[in-house]
């Protein structure tokens, strides 16, 4: 499936042809890179920057690999029938992706060939819900650690066969059916620093799984709180974002979950159009100058402009709430990115998602323009605070990945079809961007496609070593290198 990925070529009119290839063959001018360090590295997850949907179990959302080198840019589309949220990148080379089937919604691992990125073996996951299996991580071994439709945890490895092609298959399965009720689905997992891997679910279970020894430990949150977004796990505990608050969990010796801090959170009238869940849409991320987790912090849904939150890890304290996203658009989807004392948070407000989660309820307003947004907050070298240094509308259509070797910000922009509009339509094209995070400037763009076939939806991009850039659309994976 997939194997022969398609070559885009740039717009057809001669005045935009050569525009872009000016573009595309400008080098872009590299930022300083001061933004350090990342979270600590998980001893039980895969490497540091793409071992995770949001690049490590902090979500820090940042990576040690750099982007495409300078000069001209390919962009080939590897077409899996599926959107592909989550692409993942082992210590052997080999990208993982997680992806959902268009018809079917069937959740579907894929093993892509590091050469072109097609896909090399496929192994169908029981069905769940919408958001529920979206989620998962590679661990030490480079397996895909998931929870499926059935509630099972399962570690997922890609092997070579007798014959010598590749095979993907379940190396383990620990049931999580008595843990997780009927009806619930796990949302967010994440390994701590024991070996045990923490999971939330929908309707707000928090648990430990052992699968090693088979040992299920839960903590039901309070009734009502909903958890739609991953969670993130440091070596001080496990942070999670509900649709009311956001929480500091630790564990017993046995696994038991316990309640470190619990703070509330505005989350404003409603669900935002542009959002799927009543509430924060941050998969809440870790950060810090000294240790890489100092703070945690998240975007509330406040309204009409929202805030970024940032608390001290070790009491909650709260450092700042700052209003972000003022330019453009004010409610994020987004797990923010953050690294040393630098959080950027990008706007989804308004955007087109074709299909919702069931209980995502009315939206307040009940539409909106997607205009976009991107913000930067520093926090201040004392903790005393934090300051906007910056707030754009940068029209980012995923969710940004900062390079800590680069020193840019890597994202794809949609812009519309109609110039100097916020509309959106289904022929709307797509761009590869660098973007200065001193600045927020956007420094080198590459046109990858239009219409609903590259629709980049919000998902996250990787960043694999040789600067290859994988990045999820609808109904499949973009593949964007240097030439």
């Amino acid at each position: 499936m997939g194997r022969q990925p398609m070559r885009l070529a740039l717009p057809s009119r001669a005045a935009v042809l050569a525009a872009a290839l000016l573009l595309a063959c400008a080098a872009p001018a590299r930022a300083d890179t001061p933004y350090a360090p990342l979270p600590p590295h998980n001893p039980y997850a895969g490497p540091d920057g793409t071992a995770t949907m949001h690049g490590d179990t902090g979500s820090s959302d940042a990576t040690p690999l750099p982007g495409p080198k300078p000069g001209p840019l390919t962009s080939d589309r590897v077409a899996l029938q599926s959107a592909c949220p989550t692409v993942l990148v082992g210590s052997d080379g080999y990208p993982v992706a997680l992806c959902t089937t268009i018809f079917g919604l069937t959740p579907t691992v894929h093993l892509l060939d590091p050469a072109d990125g097609g896909s090399l073996a496929e192994l169908p996951l029981a069905k769940g819900s919408l958001l529920g299996g979206v989620y998962a991580y590679l661990d030490q071994d480079d397996r895909l650690v998931a929870v499926d439709g059935e509630r099972r945890l399962l570690r997922i490895g890609h092997h070579r066969t007798a014959s010598g092609a590749w095979a993907l298959t379940v190396d383990s399965s620990l049931p999580l059916a008595g843990a997780v009720p009927d009806g619930d689905a796990v949302t967010g997992i994440s390994p701590d620093w024991q070996g045990r891997v923490w999971f939330a679910t929908g309707n707000g279970v928090a648990g430990t799984a052992d699968d090693r020894t088979g040992t299920v430990r839960t903590l039901a949150l309070p009734a009502g709180e909903r958890v739609a977004n991953s969670i993130s796990t440091a070596p001080a505990g496990t942070a999670v974002a509900t649709t009311h608050a956001t929480y500091l969990l630790t564990a017993d010796a046995d696994g038991t979950p316990r309640i470190a801090w619990r703070r509330a959170y505005d989350r404003g009238p409603g669900r935002k159009p542009g959002q799927l869940s009543w509430g924060t849409g941050s998969t809440p991320t870790f950060f810090g100058p000294r240790t890489g987790t100092d703070y945690v912090t998240v975007v509330d849904n406040a309204a009409p402009t929202v805030n970024l939150l940032v608390y001290r890890t070790s009491d909650g304290t709260p450092v700042c709430s700052v209003p972000v996203l003022k330019a453009g658009g004010s409610g994020s989807e987004n797990s923010p990115v953050a690294v040393g004392n630098a959080v950027f948070v990008a706007s989804t407000y308004g955007y087109p998602y074709p299909k919702l989660p069931a209980d995502a309820g009315p939206a307040v307003p009940s539409s909106g323009t997607f205009s976009g947004g991107l913000s930067r907050v520093d926090v201040r070298a004392d903790g005393s605070g934090c300051d906007l240094a910056w707030d754009n509308k940068v029209r980012s259509a995923a969710v940004p990945r900062l390079s800590t070797a680069d020193g840019l910000i890597h994202t794809v922009l949609r812009r519309p079809v109609i110039p100097g509009t916020d509309a959106t339509s289904v022929l709307d094209p797509y761009y590869y961007a660098e973007i200065d995070p001193r600045t927020g400037a956007v420094v080198r763009t590459r046109y990858t496609g239009a219409g609903f076939l590259f629709d980049t939806l919000q998902m996250v991009g990787s960043i694999a070593p040789g600067g290859v850039v994988y990045q999820g659309t609808t109904t499949g994976v973009l593949r964007i290198t240097a030439e």
